[in-house]
């Protein structure tokens, strides 16, 4: 089923848009904490919104074949609307499983090769795990309520043969 909601093309590009905006949550995050000293929870939030205005723009032109329509205030509003479950589960599912590891592991911190940077891996692997649960939810959520498919792209695929 070429055109389905997991279609291959789409979640590749998803994907893709997805890892530029965790890569640069990420980096956001880790740059607020060092220099502003920001709390973890406040970094991620920080980071998040920073990824949400890159995401929207990237998604809309890349992921969902959305680019050319005329709905963007729409799109937009409905992005938002996503946006927040999906900024509840990566921030509020990370600090837990951030808590959890510092309550029931060691921290655990490395150095960046070449470099004096500290990197806790508590706080990373916490961050990246919310970030991936709220991924799959981002996808469906957006497929088929922001970007809410027309029809037109399913049947230029069929028409192409992809």
């Amino acid at each position: 089923m070429a055109g389905g909601l997991f279609n291959r093309r789409d979640v590749l590009a998803y994907f893709v848009v997805a890892a530029i905006g965790a890569s640069l949550q990420l980096v956001a995050g880790s740059l607020f904490q060092d220099w502003f000293q920001l709390s973890y929870q406040q970094a991620l939030f920080a980071g998040y919104i920073i990824a949400f205005v890159v995401g929207f723009f990237l998604t809309k032109l890349f992921a969902f074949n959305a680019k050319n329509s005329a709905k963007t205030q729409r799109e937009a509003i409905k992005f938002t609307l996503v946006s927040i479950i999906s900024c509840l589960i990566t921030v509020y599912g990370a600090t837990l499983l951030y808590d959890y590891s510092i309550n029931e592991f060691q921290l655990i911190t490395v150095i960046i090769p070449f470099s004096v940077k500290a990197v806790n891996l508590n706080k990373l692997v916490a961050h990246t795990t919310g970030m991936g649960l709220s991924f799959l939810s981002n996808y469906v959520l957006h497929k088929t309520f922001t970007f809410r498919n027309t029809g037109f792209y399913e049947g230029l695929k069929r028409l192409l043969n992809l």
